[in-house]
C-alpha cells in the first residue's frame, strides 16, 4: 500500500495595495493563503489584498525551505522576475 505524501510549497504573492511581492513557505498552501486573505498574517496584513501569481511544489520540506530562501536573495528574485515579467507588467510591479 502506498504511502501518503506530504507536499509543502513555496510561493508568491503580489500585494495589489504596495505592489510588492511577499514570498513565503507552507505545507498547507489552500489554509495559509486563507490566513493571508483574512488578515492573520503580520507581514502581510497591512499589504492587502494580494493575489497569488506563482507557487511550486516539493515532496522534500528542505527543498521547500531553500527555494523560498533562494528567491529572496538578490539573484533568485531577480530569476523570479525574469520568469513573470509579463504577468508583473500586467499588474504594474514597478521594480523589474
Amino acid at each position: 500500500m502506498p504511502t501518503a505524501v506530504n507536499f509543502y510549497f513555496t510561493y508568491v504573492l503580489f500585494s495589489l495595495k504596495d505592489k510588492k511581492l511577499y514570498i513565503g513557505f507552507t505545507s498547507n498552501l489552500e489554509n495559509r493563503l486563507k490566513e493571508h486573505r483574512y488578515g492573520k498574517v503580520t507581514s502581510t496584513r497591512e499589504r492587502l489584498p494580494l493575489e497569488l501569481i506563482h507557487y511550486e511544489t516539493f515532496r522534500n520540506q528542505k527543498d521547500a525551505k531553500a527555494r523560498e530562501k533562494f528567491l529572496k536573495s538578490g539573484f533568485g528574485r531577480s530569476q523570479l522576475k525574469k520568469a513573470l515579467q509579463n504577468d508583473l507588467k500586467e499588474l504594474g510591479y514597478k521594480f523589474l
